[in-house]
């Protein structure tokens, strides 16, 4: 089978940021595929037996684009989603086309190519727009919310299958008009061989977050967290438009060494720390995303704390392998990872239970398996 792939953060485990196409992709390849990936960058190359085919325009990187003005980042995926479609409907003719998000826009080059080739499109939603900059207060103007909504509605429609990120984008996507029938659930994955439970090296208590340092990432209470346990090592790190704000005001026993160089720096990060933070502004939207640093946390064997109430608060608390904590609230957090700072025993025990939860649930082999039987059952059907 040939597999049209069209994601524009193409990222392998020597940068920086979600590697989930790249990591599917050469699973695919390993069982026989053919996978052309469409991406932002210049240059065409071969990875892992991936077909990289780089164009410039936009971004290629996701804290990249997030950190610019709201404006200014619709004109780079405007601007990528026409090159990705010029280099798309080049050929040669693949059998099934895999188009993911965000943005939306991606599902631009992905329907015109499943026309030109006659097809079938699976479009993957890894985060909820419009609603997601809807709420986050970033796209304002009415008749853009219009366009967005239609757009979002006429893709899901013309998508012979969507793959879900979360129990909650797949009702997002269901609400939006897709039959639920259509719609599958592929979380994101833990990568078990990258993060492992190692003993922790760090001596004294780490708290660590990793990912980016957005508009929707709440990291001001993990200041006031900071302040109120001088004893507690925080370390931050990551980039994005907060960071210089965050760096400013945090107090002496928080780290922001900046952006990790490698996927590898993570996995170190977090077999140095104690327990690590997935945290969201308080944004409802928010709450069905399906982050990465979470299931990393997973792999490597630490509790999660997390501030979402939804499915992830769930997966902590149903598995005990993490603690919820109220979004925005300082003090809740500092009671939390002053309770686990105080029971040892609990955080190893909590993060046992977290990696086995990624080798039951979450194993990237397996979710990308069946990533893959969605591709195969359009492209036979």
């Amino acid at each position: 089978m040939r597999i049209l792939y069209l994601h524009q953060f193409f990222i392998t485990r020597a940068g920086v940021g979600g590697t989930r196409s790249y990591e599917f992709a050469r699973r695919f390849v390993a069982r026989g595929h053919a996978v052309r990936m469409v991406t932002a960058g210049g240059g065409h190359r071969t990875v892992e037996g991936i077909e990289v085919a780089g164009v410039r325009g936009g971004y290629s990187d996701y804290v990249s684009a997030t950190g610019v003005s709201y404006p200014r980042r619709m004109l780079a995926f405007a601007q990528f989603a026409l090159a990705a479609t010029a280099e798309a409907l080049r050929g040669p003719r693949p059998d099934v086309i895999y188009a993911t998000s965000p943005p939306l826009t991606m599902a631009l080059p992905g329907l015109l190519a499943s026309m030109r080739w006659r097809v079938p499109l699976v479009f993957e939603v890894r985060d909820l727009w419009p609603e997601a900059p809807i709420q986050m207060g970033a796209l304002r103007s009415p008749p853009a919310r219009r366009l967005a909504r239609a757009l979002e509605r006429f893709v899901y429609r013309r998508s012979s299958r969507v793959i879900a990120l979360s129990p909650g984008i797949r009702d997002g996507v269901v609400a939006a008009g897709a039959p639920a029938a259509t719609v599958a659930l592929v979380p994101n994955a833990a990568d078990l061989d990258l993060f492992s439970p190692g003993e922790r090296r760090a001596k004294r208590f780490t708290v660590a977050y990793f990912g980016t340092m957005g508009e929707a990432n709440d990291l001001e209470p993990v200041l006031g967290a900071a302040r109120e346990l001088p004893d507690v090592r925080f370390v931050l790190m990551g980039d994005g438009k907060r960071r210089e704000e965050l760096a400013r005001a945090a107090p002496a026993n928080v780290e922001l060494p900046g952006a990790a160089q490698s996927k590898q720096a993570v996995a170190r990060l977090a077999a140095a720390s104690s327990v690590c933070l997935t945290l969201f502004k308080d944004v409802p939207v928010l709450a069905t995303n399906s982050p990465n640093k979470l299931f990393d946390t997973f792999a490597a064997g630490r509790p999660a704390i997390v501030n979402m109430d939804g499915w992830m608060r769930d997966l902590v608390e149903a598995n005990e392998a993490g603690l919820y904590v109220a979004a925005g609230d300082p003090h809740d957090l500092a009671h939390k990872v002053r309770w686990l700072r105080d029971h040892p025993e609990e955080v190893e025990r909590i993060g046992r239970n977290a990696r086995a939860l990624a080798e039951r649930q979450f194993d990237r082999d397996e979710l990308a398996a069946r990533a893959l039987a969605v591709l195969e059952e359009v492209a036979c059907g």
